[in-house]
């Protein structure tokens, strides 16, 4: 599914509807450059699911937990990351096979994140006509 984003409060809603559906053990991967739209996306299903907090990017500590709405939510932001064994040592098997939801931005950092065990891929991309314009593109690998 393709769908295109005005602005940020459009990608909000995009996600809104997304957290609105999540369920526990969904493990979602965003990838798209810098400003692209990733956070954006986390505030907006976070809310969705429930969360009134403050959502942040979690850049310099790799992981921010989110408690409060119906799910636990794991916002993870991969971009820091420089291999395999930084995943492994905040130990992210817990969270993504636990009961809440991770939200994984630069999952192309850490190979580990296997098709297999994602629910969703999200890539956003800027069009061609409008810099403030997003692709977002979902590939679904649920059930």
């Amino acid at each position: 599914m393709i769908m295109i984003s005005r602005s940020a409060e459009e990608t909000e809603k995009i996600a809104f509807e997304f957290g609105q559906r999540a369920r526990a053990g969904d493990i979602f991967c965003l990838s798209g450059e810098l400003g692209a739209g990733k956070t954006v996306f986390v505030k907006g299903f976070a809310r969705g699911v429930g969360y009134e907090g403050c959502v942040t990017s979690p850049t310099f500590t790799i992981m921010n937990e989110y408690e409060g709405g119906r799910l636990p939510i794991y916002h993870f932001d991969l971009y820091r990351l420089e291999g395999a064994c930084d995943l492994e040592n905040i130990g992210y098997e817990e969270f993504f096979f636990g009961c809440g939801v991770s939200l994984v931005e630069w999952p192309e950092r850490a190979n580990e994140i296997g098709a297999g065990s994602v629910t969703t891929r999200i890539d956003f991309s800027h069009t061609e006509k409008n810099e403030n314009y997003r692709v977002i593109c979902f590939e679904n690998f649920s059930n």
